[in-house]
């Protein structure tokens, strides 16, 4: 997270990168963050689910493209 290119203004990633620190750093650095909350999470912070699933036809898309 720390090699973000200067001028990012929001991070989509998946439930892997759901943890108070990565949010944390994300507000602190003015950054919008699209990311799910983990099922098990007690709070879950809302996110874009809109955004989200657009990322998730990309991920596909790359995924076909390998195959």
């Amino acid at each position: 997270m720390t090699d973000l290119p200067e001028g990012t203004e929001e991070v989509i990633g998946d439930r892997g990168y759901d943890s108070n620190r990565i949010r944390r750093y994300l507000v602190e650095q003015n950054i919008t963050d699209c990311i799910p909350p983990r099922k098990n999470q007690k709070s879950k912070p809302s996110y874009n689910w809109h955004l989200y699933k657009k990322r998730h036809i990309i991920e596909n898309m790359f995924a076909k493209l390998k195959d």
